[in-house]
């Protein structure tokens, strides 16, 4: 459990998920960003700002995670996490911040090594804020008398728990120096209807790279790039592609502050179920796509459909990107990133 504000996971306690998420100071820290409106990110709110022409940002998709240097990059965000995780991580000492969009238990303990691959610089003495939003309680617990929090999650099959336990078990077993600061997942981040039914409170943030603050945000499709059908596609592939296992996808570059999306296989599979996606109905689709079909967007069942008419037209083909960069953005002139803040940077596959 977290000691005091800023301090560092306790090894001991046996159940730590459990103790941080009645911890009175994230409690405290949930709250805090309840309260805070939700940002609405849109082309026309960029574009008509004096800071479109300035301000920079790195979109994340699922499973994907960017590392950027806020001397670069103004903000970082992500959206559309029902059951997934967003993770935050940055170096108190230079600023430095990772952010990833976590879908699944197995690509954890490889994701952190590539967060932290440039953030810590072997140096695991140096202390790192993390921030966990996401994630809800997409199962109903019973909690019958004398069972605790933990016990009554351990016997769920959701998908949000095993992923929020996975990430801090991570931690509690690493080196590094990881100072909790937000936790805003499964009950902090759930709200229900009059039936009962559970829904996340947010489904994604914006992080501002110079201050390390977050405000919860919501993407318009537009600012979603560069280059979204390629990456949504991308994640599909990704988990039959034997190159990104246990991974998280790469899309920018740190050093050379450009998004290189990297390519990826796509089987005879994968286009079967993409093909197959047109005989399905608006309801059959979400039952087969998502871990939470009562809890998607109204865009989810569209934007399936989008990459079953992409991966029609041949030339994603087996593969995608034919085993080299599929697609290279340089952003170090300023009219570059407003182009990709405009939606003007993405490709056709």
């Amino acid at each position: 459990m977290a000691k005091k504000p800023g301090n560092c996971i306790c090894h001991q306690e046996s159940d730590t998920l459990a103790a941080l998420m009645e911890h009175p100071v994230l409690v405290s820290a949930s709250h805090a960003l309840k309260a805070k409106q939700e940002r609405k990110f849109s082309v026309s709110e960029e574009s008509g700002s004096q800071r479109s022409t300035q301000s920079r940002y790195v979109y994340i998709f699922q499973r994907e995670y960017a590392t950027v240097d806020p001397a670069l990059v103004d903000f970082v965000g992500t959206d559309e996490a029902t059951t997934c995780v967003g993770l935050v991580i940055r170096n108190q000492k230079n600023g430095m911040v990772s952010v990833a969009h976590m879908d699944s238990p197995k690509i954890v303990d490889m994701g952190f090594d590539q967060m932290l691959s440039l953030l810590v610089d072997q140096n695991v003495d140096i202390d790192l804020d993390v921030h966990m939003i996401g994630g809800f309680e997409d199962v109903t617990l019973k909690h019958a008398n004398g069972t605790t929090w933990s016990e009554s999650h351990a016997k769920s099959d959701g998908y949000s728990f095993p992923l929020c336990k996975k990430m801090i078990e991570t931690m509690e077993k690493r080196r590094e120096k990881f100072h909790i600061q937000t936790l805003f997942v499964l009950g902090h981040n759930t709200k229900r209807d009059s039936q009962g039914n559970a829904y996340p409170i947010f489904n994604g943030f914006l992080v501002e790279t110079s201050t390390g603050s977050l405000t919860p945000a919501s993407f318009e499709r537009a600012t979603r790039c560069p280059d979204e059908i390629v990456r949504r596609i991308r994640v599909s592939a990704a988990y039959e592609d034997p190159t990104w296992n246990g991974k998280l996808l790469e899309s920018y570059d740190t050093l050379a502050d450009r998004f290189v999306i990297a390519s990826c296989c796509w089987t005879s599979n994968q286009r079967y179920i993409a093909l197959r996606l047109e005989q399905l109905s608006d309801a059959d689709i979400l039952l087969n796509c998502s871990t939470s079909p009562s809890a998607e967007g109204p865009d989810f069942v569209d934007n399936e459909r989008r990459l079953g008419r992409e991966c029609k037209k041949g030339s994603a083909g087996e593969e995608a990107g034919g085993g080299k960069v599929l697609v290279y953005h340089d952003f170090q002139r300023q009219m570059r990133w407003l182009r990709l803040l405009l939606g003007y940077g993405c490709v056709e596959i």
